[in-house]
Order: C-alpha cells, then sequence, then structure tokens
C-alpha cells in the first residue's frame, strides 16, 4: 500500500483530463471544411495546359486529405495554392486557344 492516502485532487484531476479531451476533440469537429476548390481544378484540366492543371488537381487533393488527417490550417494554405494555380491554367489554356484560333484562321484567308 502506498505511505499517503489518495487525496481528492487525485479523482477529479483524472475526471478533468476525460473532459478536457472530449472538448478537445468536439472544439476540432466544430471547425468548417476549409475549400479544396476540387471543381475548379477539375474544370481547368479541360484547358490545354496539362502540366499545370495536374498540378491545381493534385493540391486540391493533397487539400482534402490534409483536411481528414486534422490539419485544418495546412489544407487551408493548399485550397489556396489550387484555386490560383487553376486560375492560372484556365487563362494559359484560354490564350492558347486564342492563339490557336488567330493562326489557324489567318492560315486559310
Amino acid at each position: 500500500m502506498s505511505q499517503y492516502a489518495p487525496g481528492p485532487d487525485c479523482k477529479s484531476a483524472l475526471d478533468n483530463s476525460l473532459e478536457a479531451n472530449i472538448d478537445d476533440v468536439q472544439a476540432e469537429e466544430d471547425l468548417p471544411r476549409p475549400q479544396n476548390y476540387l471543381w475548379l481544378s477539375i474544370l481547368s484540366c479541360f484547358c490545354p495546359s496539362y502540366p499545370v492543371n495536374i498540378v491545381a488537381f493534385v493540391f486540391s487533393i493533397m487539400s482534402l486529405n490534409s483536411y481528414n488527417n486534422g490539419d485544418v490550417e495546412g489544407s487551408r494554405q493548399l485550397g489556396r495554392n489550387a484555386k490560383w494555380i487553376a486560375i492560372a491554367s484556365i487563362i494559359i489554356g484560354l490564350f492558347i486557344i486564342g492563339v490557336s484560333c488567330v493562326v489557324h484562321f489567318a492560315r486559310k484567308s
């Protein structure tokens, strides 16, 4: 046996730690899911700038996986990167389509 008798603090410390863990889990679940812009990166895959739009798609999937692993801030940053890369891919793709149309119609004349 122990030479010291357990005080009232011992039981309350164990009870509080369990409640604190439950509160931490509930606080993590209450955080809203940040945007991963998967729809925008899929839309950018239809543009003819293939290496860039695939990178946007990978960033959006990484954002989703990061949120599922519990890293909300990392998910937010990866989603923001996916958005800007997808927008750049769409702009590059529209530029390539425009240049190819100008070249095509200039040759026909």
